[in-house]
């Protein structure tokens, strides 16, 4: 059994409000992580079998109460009528964890949420493993706080370039024998099915194919539809549609680029890093961990890595994570800003263990704003924190994502 670091978030949500939703793409583990932990009174229906999912989309009212509280609703989103009538029935009861609810299209599911359970509803994002889930060492770990970085174990690159290959989909870690190729097939061709398919009707199943490998194959790069758009032959409205469609369903993370009335010349495009990178190696075709590791993008996989295990952290303690990056047209970068306490943290992240100063050079652009600028540095493979100069520090990897500490 892997334990999720969202465990605690979860009860907590499920003693504060009267209804628990758990969102998130297919197959990450929602299900599973509440039927570990969900009361022994609870009773448990999946909208995935037709029977329910028709009974409660025909009759919600008397679904509810056929199956009584507390209870859990798999995949609820297919029967938004039954909101509704939850509100009823928790307005009836002053009475906490009436009824656990997951679901996997989050646009749709949290319009119809806010519009309905307005108050009564804790909401968490679930997303694939972390490091520290896959490797069963949550105990110890805690956010990473630039403002109190710390020492933890050092990881081995060949190590992280396998779980950076493999990704972190609960299927691959529980089921030792699975294929990953045929385990990531059949996951895209699920979503086209089904996920996807219900949000928007896509015409050319061909056509999205060669879209979304040609998303996974600029992870970690600034978006620019007009390219997305000629890889997969089609409009660049159609791109903007289909791309926010992965965002809607969690596949992909958006970086929003820092913005400032105070900085000139700034991009306004965001960078693409999908949340699962082995599902983003699948999709572009890499087909062993060394070969990607020795690869010209090595370097975007790990910056994939890093940002998306940031925002599974925050988002298994259900904390909005408030990141971006910095860019301007002249093509000055800062990797990651963190903005905390009205401070800018502002980072490098660098596939190397021989940092240089020179690699914050552009650290400075953020001298220009009135918001006070914090502890910075450069994440890579460095074997222990340390300082770079008086402001910035040399940060082990394991210092970010925050393996169990010594």
């Amino acid at each position: 059994m892997y334990e999720r670091e969202a465990k605690e978030i979860i009860e907590n949500v499920n003693n504060t409000f009267k209804v628990l939703l758990v969102t998130g793409p297919r197959q990450v583990g929602k299900t599973t992580l509440l039927k570990s932990i969900m009361p022994k009174d609870m009773e448990y229906v999946s909208l995935d079998d037709e029977v329910f999912r028709n009974q409660a989309i025909e009759s919600p009212k008397l679904f509810l109460e056929e199956h009584h509280w507390p209870l859990l609703i798999d995949e609820v989103q297919y029967a938004p009528n039954l909101f509704q009538y939850i509100k009823i029935n928790v307005d009836k009861e002053n009475q906490n964890g009436m009824y656990w609810l997951t679901g996997s299209q989050q646009f749709h599911l949290m319009k119809n949420v806010s519009e309905s359970l307005a108050g009564r509803v804790g909401i968490i994002n679930l997303n694939s493993f972390t490091y520290s889930e896959i490797n069963k060492s949550i105990d110890n770990k805690s956010l990473f706080d630039p403002e109190n970085l710390v020492s933890s174990e050092e990881i081995n690159v060949n190590h992280l370039y396998k779980i950076i290959f493999n990704g972190g989909m609960p299927s691959l870690y529980s089921n030792k024998n699975i294929s990953r190729e045929l385990y990531f097939g059949g996951y895209l061709d699920t979503y086209i099915a089904r996920d996807i398919n219900d949000l928007t009707q896509i015409g050319d199943k061909e056509a999205f194919r060669k879209f979304i490998v040609s998303v996974a194959t600029r992870t970690g790069e600034q978006l620019n539809y007009s390219s997305l758009a000629n890889d997969a032959n089609i409009s660049v409205p159609t791109a903007q549609k289909w791309l926010s469609i992965l965002v809607t369903i969690g596949l992909v993370y958006l970086l929003e680029p820092y913005m400032s009335s105070e900085l000139k010349r700034l991009t306004h495009m965001p960078k693409i890093y999908f949340m699962d990178t082995g599902l983003a190696s699948y999709l572009a075709g890499w087909t062993n961990e060394r070969d990607l590791q020795l690869s010209s993008s090595s370097g975007h996989y790990l910056e994939t890595f890093i940002i998306s295990e940031l925002v599974k952290s925050y988002n298994a303690q259900g904390i909005k994570p408030n990141l971006s990056y910095y860019r301007d047209k002249e093509k000055n970068e800062i990797d990651l800003i963190i903005y905390k306490n009205n401070t800018l943290y502002p980072f490098e992240i660098k596939k190397t263990a021989n940092p240089t100063k020179d690699m914050i050079k552009h650290f400075d652009k953020l001298n220009n704003t009135s918001k006070k600028i914090g502890t910075g540095g450069i994440i890579c493979f460095y074997d222990k924190l340390t300082h770079l100069d008086n402001k910035n520090y040399i940060i082990p990897i394991s210092s970010v994502i925050n393996i169990k500490k010594k």
